[in-house]
């Protein structure tokens, strides 16, 4: 291995970076190598490298450096001071340092090459993190822009972990040297535009994505109530649209849209938590910085919101805020992401085993020795303070667990590492399939890179790794959620899995896992402006309120709701009832009056009496035939009028019973026509009473029309009329059986249609002019004398006919359902009673009461008027 001087990449790439390195370093301007100079990070900054065939770089915040004051840009800054130890970062770099290990003893993967590494401290600066980059790429320790100067191993690809306002920077720094980058946790949407950033890729998923997914968790839940806290910026423009997006079709209402700065606001803060105590909404989708956050928590400690659920993209927001002392009392309700990354099997016994004497040439151990068991080296030339401890160097990680190991992600760099590593394994095996035989150290970066982009491979723990079209890992989210043990121990529990490649459009699906204390002890809760509405009640929107804030109203008669929250009642089907409690239906029952029931038992039962007392009234009559009772006012015509009223009573019969067709044709023709004849007997009695007042000669005209013929001649025309009526309705549009579905809404009424209406009130108009006329007559002649007072029991018999009928009409039309056959029965039954009564009881009374009055030697004594 000699050495190795050229330029990184075209002389445009130079200008560039000669252009924003200054910018960022305070370089002077002039040369680069003058301008290297005044880069005035540590001397000698250090290093943990390992030899290889190739080299793999790796860039981590270990030690974090500060620098005081904001440069003005018109005088070089200040040296950068290392001011404190990252457990966290250091831990990383370790997994980046497993899985080379491991991968250097496996005997399928890079059999005949062995990689080494160089890893670099970042320090969480932008300072930091370019220059060492470029000492990296450069291979000097103070880097000439666009220069190098390599000793040895070619360098295959960097693996690091940038801070999301560096990582542009760094992506697009790398991008021109076509250098391959594998990032860990840099998740800025913008780095997936594979035209800007050509050489970047992530063993992650972009923050859209990840924000995607946590609001299939909002939706899964079904929380239809939440609010949005953001960064106002452009992230959290596009994080709070996206979700926006996505949940308004589902149902979901944001209460509020609550954006806070990106830069240290605390006045901004305490506004937001003054308009969170105002929310009713308890879910909060959160998209800020771990910094943001905690300060949000911080700030709802001192005020009294409670019941709250914190949902967001990331895991580790929740994981970092809960290792402050008094935050758990906040974040009681935790739910976050994580995404589905490999586990590096032995890890942890790695770290256990690690000791600073087995690894001199790691830079970093001892003072992350130092920060980390709170002891010191013992140095020479230095004074022992009292009560110091001394670093051994026998101390173990085994007991210094990293708090919630479940989200922490120590094995963050294994994945990127290994995909680098599959990437060189299909590189080499391209090659020698090909026969061109070249030699592994004999490459260029960006043949690398075209090779890493559709890696595809299982690492030890069988977990499947691709990246898609845009160099982003394709993976699944793991969903964890804050849970208190029995023992009273917070942990964050892995309660399902978020798979976007098995989605339905617009929707991921959503599995869940069963723990064996998961919603045994904690319970979901819910989040909504409005309750749910029990089934039996629909929604009704609140005027001027989202959608989701609504009121329960009951379901009307005739309609129901069978589930949860509908929108609207559903109609009954017609043969169907809605229940007492409005969220189901039942069959409605058919109805008529039945003779079996008591009302229509006993309407049978007055029929038939009456109907056997006009037959048993005409049967006195027709044995005292000679009588003068009988006789007075045309004993025909009293026939006539007793059969009629026996066949009125009968007739009520047909109302009774279940409708069939030739019940509906009988019923209201029959009852028309024997009524007719009724009244028309009594039109003609009145008549005769009134004509033979009006005789004052023997054999006029008038005493013409006395005469028995003259009188069945009136009956039988007016019956005609009526017959003629009756036949031309039921010629035309006749009376039918029909299901009536409204009168009653539990029960379906069997009734008789009464066809052709105009038809039908034409019959009854004529029935009822027919009966006004003879009440008229009869009213008219009330006061003619006559030897039995005729005209006084004609007149008030007609008069209690029409009052029947007259009350009739309102009756019928109010009532419903089997009423109705009812009040017609009974309104038959009492006029045929009202005629009977009226006109034959007195009669009968003489007939059989007082014999001696009915004797024509006691009208021949003046008995009479």
């Amino acid at each position: 291995m000699g050495l190795s001087c050229h330029w990184l990449s075209d002389p445009l790439a130079g200008m560039w970076l000669c252009t924003l390195l200054p910018v960022l370093f305070g370089c002077p301007s002039g040369s680069a190598l003058s301008g290297a100079r005044a880069w005035l990070l540590p001397r000698q900054s250090p290093h943990f490298d390992r030899p290889g065939d190739v080299i793999v770089g790796g860039s981590f915040s270990i030690f974090r450096f500060s620098n005081g004051t904001l440069s003005n840009f018109t005088a070089p800054p200040a040296g950068l001071q290392t001011s404190s130890v990252s457990m966290w970062g250091y831990r990383v770099a370790q997994s980046f340092v497993f899985a080379i290990e491991e991968i250097n003893r496996s005997t399928h993967l890079l059999p005949n090459l062995t990689l080494g590494f160089s890893i670099r401290n970042s320090g969480d600066s932008a300072h930091g993190a370019l220059y060492e980059t470029m000492g990296f790429l450069t291979g000097q320790e103070e880097p000439i822009p666009n220069y190098t100067c390599q000793h040895g191993s070619p360098q295959a690809a960097l693996v690091g972990d940038t801070r999301s306002s560096l990582s542009v920077s760094m992506a697009r720094l790398l991008g021109l040297y076509k250098f391959p980058q594998v990032s860990y946790s840099s998740s800025l949407p913008s780095l997936s535009d594979k035209i800007q950033f050509p050489s970047f890729i992530r063993t992650l998923t972009s923050d859209l994505t990840s924000s995607h997914a946590v609001t299939q968790l909002i939706i899964h839940f079904q929380w239809s109530w939440v609010i949005i806290l953001a960064h106002d910026d452009d992230f959290g423009q596009q994080a709070s649209s996206l979700a926006s997006q996505v949940l308004t079709p589902a149902g979901v209402c944001i209460e509020f849209y609550l954006y806070v700065p990106s830069h240290q606001s605390l006045g901004k803060i305490e506004e937001t938590v003054r308009k969170m105590q105002k929310c009713t909404a308890r879910v909060v989708l959160v998209f800020l910085s771990n910094y943001n956050f905690q300060l949000i928590l911080y700030g709802l400690l001192a005020v009294p919101v409670s019941g709250q659920v914190w949902v967001s993209k990331d895991t580790l927001h929740m994981a970092l805020a809960l290792t402050i002392p008094g935050i758990s009392q906040v974040l009681q309700g935790t739910f976050g992401l994580l995404y589905h990354s490999s586990r590096a099997i032995g890890f942890p016994e790695f770290l256990a085993h690690l000791r600073p004497s087995q690894t001199p040439e790691d830079m970093f151990i001892k003072k992350f020795w130092e920060f980390t068991f709170d002891c010191m080296w013992p140095y020479q030339n230095i004074t022992v303070t009292e009560g110091v401890q001394f670093c051994t160097g026998n101390e173990s990680l085994k007991n210094k667990p990293h708090p919630f190991p479940e989200v922490s992600k120590i094995d963050a760099a294994y994945t990127a590492v290994y995909s680098i590593a599959h990437a060189l394994h299909d590189m080499i095996s391209y090659e020698h399939q090909d026969g061109k035989g070249t030699n592994s150290q004999d490459f260029q970066p960006w043949q690398l890179l075209h090779v890493l982009r559709k890696v595809h491979f299982k690492t030890p723990d069988g977990s499947e790794i691709m990246f898609d079209a845009n160099g982003d890992l394709v993976t699944k989210f793991d969903i964890f959620q804050g849970q208190k043990t029995p023992d009273g121990v917070f942990h964050l529990v892995c309660v399902g899995l978020i798979d976007p490649q098995a989605s339905s459009g617009n929707k991921m699906m959503v599995q869940k896992k069963m723990l064996k204390y998961q919603m045994k002890h904690a319970q979901v809760p819910t989040s909504v402006c409005s309750e749910s509405c029990l089934p039996g009640f629909s929604q009704v929107p609140r005027l001027g309120a989202p959608h989701c804030c609504f009121d329960c109203s009951p379901c009307p008669e005739g309609q129901f709701a069978d589930q949860r929250d509908m929108k609207r009642c559903l109609l009954c089907p017609k043969e169907q009832y809605s229940s007492h409690t409005r969220d189901h239906c039942l069959p409605r029952t058919e109805i008529f009056l039945a003779f079996e029931e008591p009302l229509g038992f006993i309407l049978a039962l007055v029929a038939l009496l009456l109907a056997g007392l006009a037959v048993l009234v005409l049967g006195v009559f027709l044995k005292h035939r000679d009588t003068p009772v009988v006789r007075a006012n045309n004993r025909t015509l009293s026939y006539f009028l007793l059969i009629s009223l026996s066949l009125c009573a009968l007739c009520a019969l047909l109302f009774l019973g279940r409708p069939t067709v030739t019940t509906c044709l009988l019923r209201q023709t029959t009852f028309a026509v024997v009524f007719t004849v009724a009244v028309s007997s009594v039109l003609a009695k009145t008549l005769t009473v009134v004509l033979a007042f009006k005789v004052t000669r023997p054999r006029s005209r008038i005493q013409i029309c006395l005469s028995p013929g003259t009188s069945t001649l009136v009956v039988l025309i007016a019956s005609l009329i009526q017959v003629v009526l009756c036949g031309v309705w039921l010629a035309t549009f006749p009376p039918f059986p029909d299901k009536d579905m409204l009168s009653e809404p539990q029960h379906i009424v069997i009734q008789c249609h009464d066809g052709s209406g105009a038809t039908f009130f034409c019959v009854l108009g004529y029935l009822g002019f027919l009966a006004g006329g003879t009440f008229s007559v009869a009213f008219l002649a009330r006061d003619l004398p006559d030897v039995f007072n005729e005209t006084k029991f004609l007149t008030f018999s007609m008069l209690l006919f029409c009052s029947v009928w007259t009350a009739f009409l309102p009756l019928y039309y109010s009532a419903r359902g089997k009423s109705t056959v009812a009040v017609e029965i009974f309104s038959i039954l009492a006029s045929t009673a009202g005629l009977l009564g009226g006109i034959f009881i007195p009669k009968c009374c003489i007939i059989l009461l007082k014999p001696e009055k009915n004797t024509s030697s006691w009208l021949r004594q003046g008995h009479h008027v």
